[in-house]
């Protein structure tokens, strides 16, 4: 099971999760806080993989508390879930470092799923928060000339899958290799392409057109 923490200040949203990831075979809550004071602290104590992080909560806000989790254990994923869909909190969040971004009205199932793919490295967000990030990045990279990227076949490849949205476990499985070496590319695509995150070399991939 994935073991995950979650952060959000609505007490009935809370324990509706509370219940709802009881039931779940996939995940397993071993924390829920509404709010994000002592973050870092928290995250330790409960190690999770995935950390469930609302926005706007009472003192510290979701995006600084992410950038906290992530300074203190990179290897934590965070995915926001939140009501808030305006493109200054949704770069805020990815800048940040989360691997996702939910929104409240999304069915619980749908939470669930985002978990496990942000788990699995993947980088969930809902459709229309997708969107608006791919608008945002392209919008960054249409202002740069388009130069030549020394890619491998495979990094390609793996580039090629990445548009399309596959998860660092799906891409293992379709080019028949360890997750391990899946991860292994994705660094070295993020240093040819200059970027940070998934998201931007989706973006980059899509306006320098490096993949089919």
């Amino acid at each position: 099971m994935i073991p995950i923490v979650l952060f959000e200040d609505n007490k009935s949203l809370r324990q509706a999760l509370l219940h709802y990831f009881a039931k779940s075979e996939s995940v397993f809550l071993s924390g829920a806080y509404e709010n994000a004071s002592d973050v870092v602290a928290k995250t330790r104590k409960h190690q999770p993989s995935v950390v469930v992080m609302d926005i706007q909560m009472p003192g510290m806000s979701g995006i600084e508390a992410t950038r906290l989790v992530i300074a203190a254990n990179p290897q934590v994923k965070v995915l926001i879930y939140t009501v808030f869909e305006d493109e200054h909190r949704i770069f805020s969040a990815l800048c940040s470092g989360a691997s996702g971004y939910v929104l409240k009205n999304a069915d619980p199932d749908d939470l669930l799923r985002a978990i496990i793919d942000v788990h699995h490295g993947g980088a969930n967000m809902s459709p229309a928060i997708a969107a608006k990030a791919l608008r945002m990045f392209q919008d960054q990279f249409v202002k740069e000339q388009p130069s030549y990227v020394d890619l491998t076949g495979r990094e390609r490849e793996i580039l090629e899958c990445m548009v399309n949205g596959m998860s660092y476990k799906m891409i293992a499985g379709k080019c028949n290799v360890s997750f391990h070496t899946v991860h292994y590319h994705i660094k070295h695509i993020y240093e040819k392409l200059h970027v940070n995150s998934a998201p931007e070399a989706v973006a980059k991939a899509i306006q320098q057109k490096l993949v089919q």
